[in-house]
C-alpha cells in the first residue's frame, strides 16, 4: 500500500496499556477458520498503522499441554505463552473444532473454565468449544449459539441449555458462544466496544468489506445476536440503564439508591456479584468510557468532555483517565486521530 507510515518516525509513545488482552486456548483439531475470522480484524485494529504490531490489542496463543497443537486442517501452531488463565485477560477464547476433542474434556480444564466465570472474565467459545462450556455447567438455564449440524446432539446432552442456530453469536451467563463461520461479526463488535468506531472503520476498509455486504458499524451491536456486556441480575440491569441515562450529571449515590428503591449496601452487593465493582466504581468506569468516545468523536475541549461525563473539571477527569487507561485524554485523542489519517 502507498500509505504505509515509516515505523522509524511513526512509532507511538510507549509503553501503552492495551485496550484489550485476549488469551487463546487452542484445543487439538481446532477449526482454523473460526480463529482466523476472530483474530484478523483485531490484528488490524491493534496498530496505529498497518504494521500488525500489538499496541492497542494484545493476544497470546496457548495449548493445554504447552506443546504445539494441530488444527483440523493439519496446520500446526506453536504456543506463544505457557498455559495460564490467571493472567489479566479481558477475554479467554477456547477454540474448538472436531467434536471428538471437545465432547469429554478433562476435569481440570472444566474447572479452569469455572474459575474464569467466577472471576467474571468473559469466555468466548468458538465452534465445538461450546460443548466444553456446557459440560462445565456454565450454561445451565442459558442460551448459546451453535451450528445447526450439532444442535441435536447438544440438545440431547444438555437439556437445560437452549441452543440457538440463527444468530452469529450469543452472550449469556458470561459465555460468548460463536459457531463456525461467524466470528468476524464478534470480532467487529469487540473492536467497537473496546477500540471505538474509528478503528472499526479502519478494519473494514483494510479487509475490503464492501458497503453492500457489511453492516454499518454504528448499528452493529443492535443488529447482532447478543451483547458483549450481559448482567444476570435484574437490579443491576435497571441500575446500569439509569447510570447510562445520567452520565452527564454528577448525581450522588443517594439519588441512585432512591431511584432503585434499595439501600446502598444491597446495591453494592448486587454489583460486586455481577461486575466485581461497587456501584460507584462501575458508574465511574462508564463515565470514563463515555469520555473516551467523546475524545475521538468530537473536537470539544477536555473541560467540556469532563462536564459531559459528570466530572467536576478537566483535572478530575485527567486524573481518573490516567489511572484507568494509562495515558491522558489528550494523548488518547492524538493516537486515535493518527488512525483517522489512514482511513481518509
Amino acid at each position: 500500500m502507498d500509505n504505509y507510515p515509516n515505523p522509524a518516525t511513526d512509532e507511538p509513545t510507549l509503553p501503552l496499556r492495551p485496550d484489550i488482552r485476549i488469551g487463546f486456548v487452542l484445543i487439538n483439531k481446532f477449526t482454523l477458520h473460526c480463529v482466523s475470522e476472530l483474530i484478523e480484524p483485531i490484528r488490524f485494529a491493534a496498530d496505529v498503522s498497518f504494521l500488525s504490531r500489538q499496541i492497542f490489542c494484545q493476544w497470546e496463543w496457548m495449548s493445554c499441554d504447552n506443546q504445539p497443537v494441530t488444527s483440523s486442517c493439519g496446520l500446526q501452531i506453536t504456543p506463544t505463552a505457557p498455559f495460564n488463565l490467571d493472567d489479566q485477560w479481558d477475554y479467554v477464547v477456547f477454540a474448538g473444532g472436531l467434536l471428538d476433542e471437545t465432547r469429554d474434556s478433562p476435569a481440570w480444564l472444566l474447572e479452569a473454565m469455572r474459575s474464569l466465570q467466577a472471576r467474571r472474565i468473559p469466555i468466548i467459545t468458538l465452534c465445538s468449544a461450546t460443548f466444553m462450556a456446557a459440560q462445565a455447567g456454565l450454561l445451565e438455564g442459558k442460551k448459546c449459539a451453535i451450528h445447526f449440524t450439532t444442535r441435536d446432539e447438544f440438545r440431547q446432552r444438555f437439556p437445560s441449555v437452549t441452543p440457538v442456530i440463527d444468530q452469529t453469536y450469543l452472550s449469556d451467563g458470561g459465555v460468548i458462544s460463536c459457531p463456525v463461520g461467524t466470528a468476524r461479526d464478534l470480532a467487529m463488535d469487540i473492536i467497537l466496544q473496546h477500540c471505538g468506531e474509528l478503528r472499526a472503520k479502519k478494519v473494514q476498509k483494510y479487509l475490503l468489506m464492501e458497503e453492500s455486504k457489511k453492516r454499518q458499524v454504528s448499528t452493529a451491536r443492535s443488529s447482532m445476536g447478543g451483547e458483549l456486556k450481559n448482567y444476570d441480575d435484574e437490579l443491576v440491569k435497571r441500575t446500569v440503564a439509569y447510570m447510562q441515562q445520567h452520565l452527564s450529571s454528577p448525581e450522588p449515590l443517594q439519588t441512585l439508591t432512591h431511584a432503585m428503591q434499595i439501600n446502598l449496601r444491597q446495591l453494592n452487593q448486587a454489583f460486586l456479584h455481577s461486575t466485581g465493582d461497587t456501584a460507584a466504581v462501575h458508574w465511574r468506569k462508564m463515565r470514563l468510557e463515555h469520555a473516551r468516545k467523546l475524545m475521538t468523536s468530537s473536537n470539544v475541549s477536555i473541560n467540556s468532555v469532563a462536564k459531559s461525563c459528570g466530572f467536576s473539571d478537566a483535572s478530575h477527569l485527567i486524573s481518573w483517565f490516567r489511572k484507568q487507561y494509562g495515558e491522558t485524554p489528550a494523548d488518547y485523542r492524538k493516537r486515535r486521530r493518527d488512525v483517522e489519517r489512514l482511513i481518509q
